[in-house]
């Protein structure tokens, strides 16, 4: 994933720690279409690790993730 991937919508978890990103992720999938794309920012460390083991479990496309600024990452998630 480059920082030009479209996403359409996007869930700020940034301050949160494990497993509060992954859990706000799935509320929030949850009320999208299947087949678009959330952008997730983290900066929990263990979210290297859930965000694409979530995916996996759930059956929605982990994407990539890329690193916006000092300590955040994007994931890209889409929608089962």
């Amino acid at each position: 994933m480059t920082p030009e991937t479209e996403w359409h919508a996007e869930l700020d978890a940034r301050g949160l720690l494990c497993p509060l990103p992954v859990l706000k992720a799935r509320k929030r999938l949850r009320d999208m279409a299947p087949g678009t794309v959330l952008r997730l920012l983290a900066t929990d460390p263990a979210a290297v690790v859930d965000v694409p083991h979530f995916c996996a479990e759930s059956g929605h496309g982990f994407l990539g993730q890329h690193t916006v600024g000092d300590d955040t990452i994007a994931y890209f998630i889409r929608r089962a």
